[in-house]
């Protein structure tokens, strides 16, 4: 741990100049209490360092949180070992893909049976919570059981001990971006009637007590809790793909779910803060968390250690190196398939952006983190399929 200034704390020794200056930047706001929690993983982001928890009084910053409300991962693991599994993979990830649309703009034909309590669920809250989400995404309902692109993976991999975990990463889909461009536009215009200037403009807050805080909030907890249904329902078709190809049903041994694009109510040093965390993890006492790593590397099942100066938090991946442009201007095809060896995954360039070289080494990030984080498994994949 550093102490950078007297609000600001960093857990990360990869840590590039112009992502300091920003957490820098980000912790001079003058309603965070008590400091700014930097994580190992911490890289530039918008407004706000990604890897960065935000403790904040009276006030939320929309683009402090990011702009995948609830983004996050989901494990399950299985009673299978590798041992029991076919030796060819490659049916198992094309019935993934067929049973999970993936890609920016991937939508599924209809609400199917598993999803129609989950939608009926959000509808009610949405309703309870006095907004439509069609004002925002008309096809929100065939949003739900969908994976994305990006970083946003669904992967099968093997522990320490062979055993077979299922796990995926995705969060609030084109609704929940939509919810949080909208409230940081409306920020950024409280902050031009109210004559505030700020370091920057994606720093734009909301006030407590004021009508505008009150609907982020409010769409803001949709959004989280359609993050958390999305991948509920996507690790659901998971399991019955993966039952069908291995011929057997899988008994659940544990399943963990957990957000790091979120804000909650929370208390830390004597205070009730907004805790906003922008690429971070819960990581209280005894807490379950994953903490993925990029395709081709290690993924780990952890459990928190409640660091106080953390904000009872943790990294909650390895961290961009690299732009995505930069990414795509520096690395090539075959070392993309060099760093995939022995995973089955989908032979395509559109990857290239996702290559592990373009990440911090997570052992680094994982190094970094022990202060924060035990770690009680340690995932290598055998299966990963993505979205261009």
């Amino acid at each position: 741990m550093e102490k950078i200034t007297a609000r600001l704390f960093s857990w990360a020794s990869l840590l590039e100049d112009k992502t300091e200056q920003q957490a820098r930047t980000t912790s001079t706001m003058p309603f965070i209490y008590p400091h700014l929690a930097l994580m190992p993983d911490a890289h530039l982001g918008l407004g706000a360092t990604v890897g960065s928890v935000i403790p904040t009084l009276g006030a939320v910053m929309p683009a402090a949180v990011g702009v995948d409300i609830g983004c996050g991962m989901i494990a399950v693991r299985t009673q299978f070992t590798a041992d029991d599994l076919p030796s060819d993979r490659r049916p198992l990830r094309e019935q993934i893909e067929r049973a999970v649309p993936t890609s920016a703009g991937a939508y599924n034909r209809k609400v199917v049976a598993t999803a129609e309590p989950r939608v009926a669920e959000l509808e009610a809250l949405a309703a309870e919570s006095g907004f439509d989400p069609a004002s925002y995404a008309r096809n929100w309902q065939l949003q739900l059981g969908t994976l994305g692109s990006g970083n946003h993976f669904i992967e099968v991999s093997l522990d320490e001990t062979d055993a077979v975990w299922l796990f995926l990463h995705s969060g609030s889909r084109g609704v929940g971006n939509r919810i949080a461009q909208a409230h940081i536009r409306i920020a950024q215009a409280a902050m031009k009637r109210w004559w505030i200037t700020l370091p920057d403009p994606d720093l734009a807050y909301l006030v407590e007590g004021t009508a505008e805080f009150d609907r982020y909030i409010a769409e803001l907890g949709w959004a989280q809790r359609f993050a958390l249904l999305n991948r509920e329902e996507m690790m659901d078709r998971v399991v019955r793909q993966f039952t069908d190809w291995v011929g057997s049903p899988v008994e659940e041994q544990e399943r963990i779910n957990c957000h790091h694009n979120f804000t909650q109510r929370e208390r830390h040093f004597g205070k009730d803060v907004w805790l906003s965390r922008k690429g971070a993890i819960s990581a209280r006492a005894g807490q379950a968390g994953l903490i993925p790593g990029s395709m081709g590397t290690a993924s780990y099942v952890v459990e928190g250690k409640g660091h106080p100066v953390a904000l009872e938090s943790s990294p909650h991946g390895a961290g961009r190196a690299y732009s995505r442009s930069a990414a795509r201007r520096k690395f090539t095809h075959d070392e993309l398939r060099t760093a995939m060896e022995g995973i089955e995954y989908r032979d395509t360039d559109a990857f290239l952006d996702e290559i592990p070289a373009a990440y911090k080494p997570i052992d680094q990030v994982m190094a970094d983190a022990a202060e924060l984080v035990t770690i009680r498994h340690t995932l290598r994949q055998i299966v990963n399929v993505k979205g261009d």
